[in-house]
């Protein structure tokens, strides 16, 4: 088998599951989910089925992922954080075919507790602090917190927050990259 999967993991049928990833204790993947390689689904995980997981996709202990997530390669979801997938549920309405899509860019990052509304994007690079609730898309590189969430800066590849200068230029404190921020956009020189 080229994956891991804890003895009271439930995978069903018409899962596609990348080499070398490992899915814990209580888990639960609906059919036709795909997850990539190298993937690390923690203790009480769900996957609705036609959920997308990139290749190195950290998912830490209860977080549900609900069809209409997509989440591309190095995503960190931290412990707890929720997805929804409609705008407006009722218990008396079915509403199946309404489910909203959200995205979740490279290297992106969503702290525990956070909570992300249906039908945004999360720009690559991005860093949701822990309890945010994120009401609209995030910019790629964007630092937001609160309730809800607002940005209140930027941060580096490698998770560090960027100071820029007056040129409009930072540099990442532990990989050395530099990063130009011009009319609100940032990007990696």
């Amino acid at each position: 088998m080229q994956y891991f999967s804890h003895e009271t993991a439930i995978i069903d049928e018409g899962c596609t599951i990348g080499a070398g990833t490992k899915i814990w204790h209580f888990s639960h993947l609906m059919p036709n989910c795909t997850l990539g390689e190298n993937c690390n689904l923690g203790q009480n995980v769900f996957i609705a089925s036609g959920v997308e997981l990139g290749n190195n996709v950290k998912v830490q202990n209860n977080v549900s992922i609900y069809t209409g997530v997509v989440c591309e390669d190095d995503v960190f979801l931290g412990p707890s954080m929720v997805f929804t997938n409609v705008i407006n549920p009722r218990s008396a309405v079915n509403r199946r075919g309404e489910y909203l899509q959200t995205r979740v860019g490279k290297g992106a990052t969503i702290g525990a507790n956070a909570t992300i509304v249906c039908g945004h994007d999360i720009g690559e690079y991005a860093f949701i602090g822990a309890g945010a609730v994120v009401t609209k898309d995030v910019p790629p590189y964007a630092l937001v917190v609160g309730n809800p969430a607002r940005q209140i800066g930027w941060m580096s590849t490698y998770g560090h927050r960027l100071e820029f200068d007056e040129n409009g230029k930072a540099v990442c404190p532990e990989s050395g990259e530099q990063y130009m921020l011009h009319d609100g956009t940032v990007t990696r020189s």
